[in-house]
């Protein structure tokens, strides 16, 4: 250290990471009483939503069928309130009316939205349960059902993606991408929320998976370790500044299987039927029923 005791140094310090010119672009300005969407409280949403979706599995293992609707009860009660918060705290973290001064005018919106996710469940527990069946029936070394629920990355990362999507459709700002975000800090599997994906989906092994937000994918599609559908370039507008929310990542037809370390790039259409082997490069569209190997 120079001349500069070290009160001095960290004062100093202090000074030029509060200056206007630092703080621009990455500093967030909270509503009063509002903090930013809690990582840890959507855990536990993401924890109660999976104990409601596959009961026995999840949460209190010696739920039976006399006390099912109970459980079921409980977790409906906490996850609503539990949501409700979280899906508030993005509102207003999203929020850039600087005339809102506090959160009360969309309280009742984030309530509804909790709701309308709440009363999705149904769908998407049919949904998985098609996933589960995918898993299954894919892979010869799955014994069971209660073996795939209880241990298959693909389960879980789905189940986050499937309740985020939903989140994604009602237009919850920032929970979505959060939650699918924590699947991917889970299980290795990055799947944006904005991402289509049909029934009996399945991703073996999983580790590594990349799907891209402007990705549709059909019904009956297998992934294996590794593959990546993502985009092939980023158009620039005037100011050279990538233009977003065009579509920009493949389609994958009904029954396409892709296998590992396999990269897609781009709005290409892989046909239905199509087999794309290990370790290959597409960027371009295929036939129905294609084999590229």
């Amino acid at each position: 250290m120079n001349d500069k005791s070290k009160a001095q140094i960290l004062n100093d310090t202090v000074e030029t990471l509060s200056r206007k010119e630092s703080l621009r672009e990455i500093f967030h300005q909270h509503i009063d009483g509002m903090p930013i969407p809690s990582g840890k409280s959507l855990q536990e949403v993401i924890d109660i939503a999976r104990s409601i979706l596959f009961p026995g599995y999840y949460g209190k293992s010696t739920i039976k069928q006399q006390t099912i609707q109970y459980h079921i009860g409980v977790g409906i009660e906490r996850l609503n309130k539990l949501l409700s918060h979280e899906i508030l705290a993005g509102l207003c973290f999203a929020s850039c009316d600087d005339n809102v001064k506090d959160c009360d005018d969309i309280r009742q919106k984030a309530d509804l939205l909790s709701t309308q996710l709440i009363a999705r469940l149904p769908e998407i527990r049919r949904i998985l349960t098609t996933d589960v069946k995918a898993a299954f029936n894919g892979d010869p070394a799955a014994t069971s059902y209660e073996e795939i629920i209880c241990c298959y990355p693909a389960i879980k990362a789905l189940t986050c993606y499937r309740i985020a999507h939903e989140l994604y459709i009602l237009q919850v700002p920032l929970i979505p991408r959060m939650i699918t975000e924590l699947a991917h800090n889970e299980t290795g599997i990055d799947i944006h929320p904005a991402a289509t994906i049909g029934e009996y989906f399945t991703i073996d092994h999983g580790t590594g998976v990349v799907i891209g937000a402007t990705c549709i994918i059909g019904n009956n599609v297998k992934l294996y370790q590794g593959v990546t559908l993502g985009a092939k370039s980023f158009p620039l507008d005037d100011n050279g500044n990538p233009i977003k929310g065009i579509p920009r990542h493949p389609i994958l037809e009904d029954n396409v299987i892709v296998y590992s370390n396999a990269t897609v790039l781009g709005r290409v259409t892989i046909g239905k039927g199509t087999v794309i082997g290990a370790n290959q490069w597409i960027t371009h569209d295929t036939k129905p029923e294609e084999k590229i190997i």
